[in-house]
């Protein structure tokens, strides 16, 4: 069987890249510490001075979904997903002094869109910034966040404790679906985000054979 389509898809689903020294570290929201437990190596091997968590809660539950990995460790009673990623940071010990604060972002667009406004108002010039997210969920993290900072170098620095990776998904009904689910949640959104750049920009889409 020709397995040629697999690749494609994982390379495009699952960008991947050694971190480098960069401006910040970003943290889209997440109820897996092991995002958070990431970024705090990544800073104490000081690859980033900031470290950004975004998130609220899920759109859809309206409230934070809780803990989804180590509940025996990080068992408290957290109202967001920056609540609770700040915390996972912390017990890390990165000082809280580095570590910013976006907690009203409800889906992943969100967690670029404040995540850009709370820089702005700080006055941070990001050149270079490491993007720490779940291995599936790293395109479209990367698609938003580049939206947002057009002029950043993005490194994607993806956690290593999941159990859907660029080199299993395909083995499971759980790994294949959430990768289609992906693919199919970009198609989606960004669809949208086209029409809406579109219309403010004033693209002439005749023009362009579209």
């Amino acid at each position: 069987m020709n397995t040629k389509f697999l690749d494609q898809i994982t390379e495009f689903i699952f960008p991947e890249q050694e971190p480098e020294k960069a401006d910040i570290i970003f943290i889209p929201g997440s109820g897996f510490p092991q995002l958070a437990e990431y970024g705090a190596e990544l800073y104490h091997h000081g690859f980033a001075p900031w470290i950004l968590p975004s998130g609220r809660y899920s759109k859809v539950l309206g409230r934070f979904g809780g803990v989804q990995e180590k509940q025996e460790i990080y068992a408290g009673d957290y109202e967001t997903e920056w609540e609770f990623l700040k915390e996972v940071l912390v017990r890390h010990e990165v000082p809280e002094s580095v570590i910013l604060k976006e907690d009203r972002a409800t889906y992943t667009y969100e967690n670029a869109i404040f995540s850009r406004q709370v820089t702005d108002r700080l006055n941070m010039k990001i050149q270079k910034a490491i993007l720490c997210c779940k291995p599936y969920h790293a395109r479209r993290s990367l698609l938003y966040y580049q939206l947002l900072y057009p002029d950043t170098e993005f490194c994607v620095c993806p956690v290593k404790d999941s159990g859907i990776t660029r080199e299993n998904w395909y083995q499971t009904k759980k790994g294949t679906d959430m990768v289609f689910g992906e693919a199919e949640r970009i198609g989606i959104q960004f669809h949208e985000i086209m029409r809406q750049m579109r219309e403010e920009e004033g693209w002439e889409t005749e023009k362009l054979g579209l």
